[in-house]
């Protein structure tokens, strides 16, 4: 085997690695409960695995792109972001004042001693 295909495989492997991780996580976007999502899991894990024993490296190029548009055409509109997330309703909401302004508490109540 030469270097050049080694690394072309190894490539193509991690083109795999990153397209199933991405459609499994659409796939909670879609499924709105847990048992939708695992049996859809299941699914999409098993459109993976028909193909693992294909060694041409033009035919796992071509399936890869036929994944990836698969992935592109059926990508949730609107995914899930956790709310303290980047892009989430919380990120960001209540920032940390900047330096030299203090916030009183007790203000209206302070001591008249």
């Amino acid at each position: 085997m030469s270097a050049s295909y080694l690394a072309r495989r190894a490539a193509q492997k991690e083109r795999v690695r990153i397209l199933y991780r991405r459609a499994l996580k659409d796939t909670l976007n879609w499924a709105v409960h847990r048992h939708l999502f695992y049996q859809d899991a299941s699914d999409l894990r098993e459109k993976f695995e028909v193909n693992k024993h294909v060694d041409d490296l033009d035919t796992i190029d071509r399936m890869i792109e036929e994944g990836e548009a698969t992935y592109n055409k059926w990508r949730h509109p609107d995914p899930y972001i956790v709310p303290w997330a980047p892009g989430g309703s919380k990120f960001t909401r209540n920032p940390m004042p900047p330096e030299g302004i203090e916030i009183v508490y007790n203000f209206g109540r302070e001591d008249n001693a």
